[in-house]
């Protein structure tokens, strides 16, 4: 059985229909990333499905104890009423000592755990979020935009600490997501919304798609260069290897993909020792090294 399966949800604001006719299903283990223009009903049927929001039509069914964890998109504290991230954990029911180290340790900010919330940066402020639906040892782990407001490094090792955490936990990911790059390659299968489901399947059928081409790819053939990139060691070696190739094959995107403005993912030797994966898109190259190093960066493509 599904761990949530969905079936002909809609749901109305003001008169105004969000979301009609979207039917879907979350397998236990898998990564599932809704993308979507601005206004589509991403975070709306995030929450649907999280039960924060009921559907005006349809079904949602849980398999029977699930536990979900939610990372909402943002969260509005009162700046009067202080509070530590380890005080905060205990919101909204009180949880153990050892329960919480765990959580804060496993995201890597344990050292945080008596500073106020008020003096975090976005990317800490996230990390907090996700610790805290780590502590119900959730069974479906959902991220509203989880990385929104993160410069591209954060974004990548925000979406690699996701990865490590399903192979641990064997908990299945939805989450929402704009960074689209990234989420390509970070996916399992990704759904295009717009009000409706407007395609679903792997990274690549749903890159392909003319449904999430007219939605979000770029309507005109685009050229670019290399610039600099900052990397370890280890991705040196392949960066100085592979650029005369990508160099000389990705002169045209459109060409090289069939895509318009996004491309790959293609795979090099980094290093002699490890698959290095990159994947143009609309804005810029997304590198991640699964060798030694694990780099991951962007910002290697200027458009011109």
């Amino acid at each position: 059985m599904s761990l949530i399966e969905a079936r002909g949800l809609a749901k109305t604001f003001g008169g105004e229909t969000v979301l009609h006719g979207v039917d879907l299903q979350v397998e236990r283990g898998e990564i599932v990333t809704i993308v979507g223009p601005n206004g589509s009903g991403k975070s709306t049927l995030l929450r649907m499905l999280a039960g924060v929001l009921q559907p005006d039509k349809g079904q949602i069914t849980h398999a029977s104890g699930l536990k979900i964890g939610y990372v909402p998109q943002k969260l509005s504290l009162e700046a009067s009423l202080p509070m530590t991230v380890r005080r905060f954990l205990n919101v909204p029911r009180r949880v153990s000592e050892a329960d919480a180290v765990a959580a804060l340790e496993r995201v890597g900010i344990l050292p945080l755990a008596r500073r106020s919330l008020e003096g975090l940066s976005g990317g800490q402020m996230q990390r907090v979020l996700l610790a805290r639906a780590l502590i119900v040892k959730p069974d479906v782990l959902m991220l509203d935009e989880p990385t929104q407001g993160l410069d591209q490094q954060g974004q990548a090792d925000f979406y690699r600490l996701i990865e490590e955490l399903r192979a641990e936990m064997g908990c299945a990911v939805l989450m929402v997501s704009h960074e689209l790059h990234v989420v390509m390659s970070a996916s399992d299968r990704v759904i295009c919304l717009n009000g409706h489901i407007c395609c679903e399947g792997t990274p690549e059928i749903v890159r392909n798609a003319p449904e999430y081409r007219r939605l979000l790819g770029r309507g005109h053939r685009v050229r670019w260069r290399f610039t600099a990139m900052s990397m370890t060691m280890c991705t040196m070696k392949a960066v100085r290897r592979v650029t005369p190739t990508l160099m000389r094959m990705h002169t045209d995107v459109e060409r090289l993909s069939g895509a318009r403005g996004a491309g790959g993912p293609w795979r090099f030797a980094c290093g002699g020792r490890a698959w290095a994966f990159c994947c143009l898109a609309a804005d810029g190259l997304f590198w991640r090294c699964n060798g030694p190093c694990g780099y991951s960066g962007c910002r290697a493509v200027a458009w011109v």
